[in-house]
């Protein structure tokens, strides 16, 4: 890696390299991810939790899913102290590693005909392995994206962490199409192995990449200065002390995105298949083509709240999931190939890219160089365990009794709960990382960009010095 100036301006190819390389490397950890939430939907209920009735194996498996994401907060607040200590890209590179090796072991696992018990055990574990190095992946990756973007662009180069998340269920969806065309005992045999072992594959070519990033140019200046080990210390305890209110407006504020997409994934994938009759094949084309147009409309969507501010954008985003919830999920069982097609574009591309698009710069613009790492993993990934852990567990129990109704009302009232907290977030879209200033403090409102109960930002310098 060329050695940098901590105070210089990085190159615009650097931030390209930052932007291709956070894309890539969350792609591929999202499609690892997603690759496992798709398969527990389809798969695992049936081949490692023994003889038991599809509903109990269903909900099982997403138990096992529950698990991976109950480990993400924890991994956000371990990397998180280790990036603020050590650095973002070193870390970055630690993540990404073991999520690809986590993926090929279960690709490798046996199935509960062959080893018993342990075949779910193993699984857990490796799922909350694959959690931890997960959840310490987001907030490294917005972290140096937003301290190495021109200050009027962070919501657009942030963006590029975001796309991963879709453009790794388009690959998911896509490998477990193709093999699902397989006939039945062979896909549940082993044909279901092979997406998780190519996601082997395609980890190398993301460390590769990311071996090109820079390291942050804010970090890099709290490093020449022997602030970033000092300060970086406790790094959870000051977050949990001095921005305790910007942790719990990004958890609340956001956990929606997280709980329409994890019920789009993995309980929009059984509800098409059983309720409306779709074959499996055409139920994971349907959702690849709300995923790949979800990663077109997010970089506009974060473009706009760089002109507007985040705030308007997500409580936009907000306002049309909570009117489309119902109608989303009634699409998709209606039986109607159009209708599964329609559902899946409104709710997984619309809907989606305004609601999850900002979020990467809105969270780490509330905390402070020496924090970020950890206070944007943490709100993140505890609002990512609730929304796309908690209540598809919750969803898919109460589904099994009610129908799609409860999980249609579960996903409005996180879209609603967001609404009535992202007023009372500081709008960060003007605020000049450099000057130090954390979310404790108040600052005064940027040109153009509305001002919230808790404070709002500074003016921006648009220079990266």
């Amino acid at each position: 890696m060329t050695e940098q100036s901590p105070r210089a301006m990085p190159r615009k190819s650097d931030v390209r390299t930052v932007m291709l390389s956070s894309y890539f490397g969350t792609t591929i950890e999202y499609y690892d991810f997603l690759i496992y939430t798709a398969a527990a939907a389809l798969v695992f209920g049936k081949i490692f939790f023994g003889p038991v009735d599809s509903g109990t194996g269903t909900i099982l498996a997403f138990a096992t899913l529950l698990a991976g994401y109950l480990a993400r907060p924890l991994g956000g607040v371990l990397f998180g102290m280790l990036g603020d200590k050590y650095g973002r890209r070193r870390i970055l590179l630690v993540t990404l590693g073991i999520t690809g090796a986590a993926t090929g072991l279960i690709g490798v696992l046996p199935t509960h005909s062959t080893i018993g018990v342990w075949a779910p055990i193993l699984l857990v574990t490796i799922r909350v392995v694959q959690g931890l190095a997960v959840g310490g992946d987001w907030g490294g990756s917005v972290s140096i994206s937003v301290e190495t973007a021109p200050g009027e662009r962070r919501g657009f180069v942030a963006s590029f962490v975001n796309m991963g998340a879709p453009s790794g269920s388009v690959l998911a969806s896509a490998m477990l199409a193709l093999f699902g065309l397989m006939p039945e005992d062979d896909f549940l045999a082993w044909g279901w192995r092979i997406p998780f072992l190519i996601g082997t594959v395609l980890t190398l070519i993301g460390l590769a990449i990311r071996m090109r990033m820079i390291e942050s140019p804010l970090f890099a200046q709290l490093q020449a200065s022997g602030e970033a080990g000092q300060k970086a210390a406790a790094p959870l305890r000051s977050v949990l002390t001095r921005h305790w209110r910007a942790v719990l407006i990004c958890i609340f504020g956001t956990l929606s995105a997280s709980a329409n997409a994890g019920l789009l994934t993995s309980y929009g994938l059984t509800l098409a298949t059983t309720d409306g009759g779709h074959s499996r094949s055409l139920a994971l084309t349907a959702l690849s083509v709300g995923a790949i147009l979800q990663v077109a409309l997010i970089p506009l969507c974060s473009h706009l709240s760089d002109r507007i501010g985040r705030r308007r954008v997500l409580m936009a985003g907000s306002a049309l999931g909570l009117v489309a919830a119902f109608p989303v999920f009634w699409m998709i069982s209606a039986g109607s190939p159009v209708l599964l097609f329609a559902g899946y574009l409104l709710g997984l591309a619309i809907v989606q890219a305004a609601a999850y698009g900002p979020v990467a710069a809105f969270i780490s613009e509330m905390f402070d160089t020496r924090h970020r790492y950890t206070g944007s993993s943490l709100a993140y990934q505890v609002g990512g365990t609730l929304g796309g852990g908690v209540i598809p567990l919750i969803a898919v129990a109460l589904a099994d009794q009610h129908g799609f109704l409860p999980v249609a009302l579960l996903t409005a009232g996180g879209f609603l709960l967001g609404l009535l907290v992202i007023p009372f977030a500081r709008e960060g879209t003007r605020r000049d990382l450099h000057d130090g200033v954390d979310t404790s403090a108040s600052a005064a409102s940027a040109p153009g960009v509305p001002a919230g109960p808790v404070g709002s930002a500074a003016p921006a310098r648009q220079s990266t010095e």
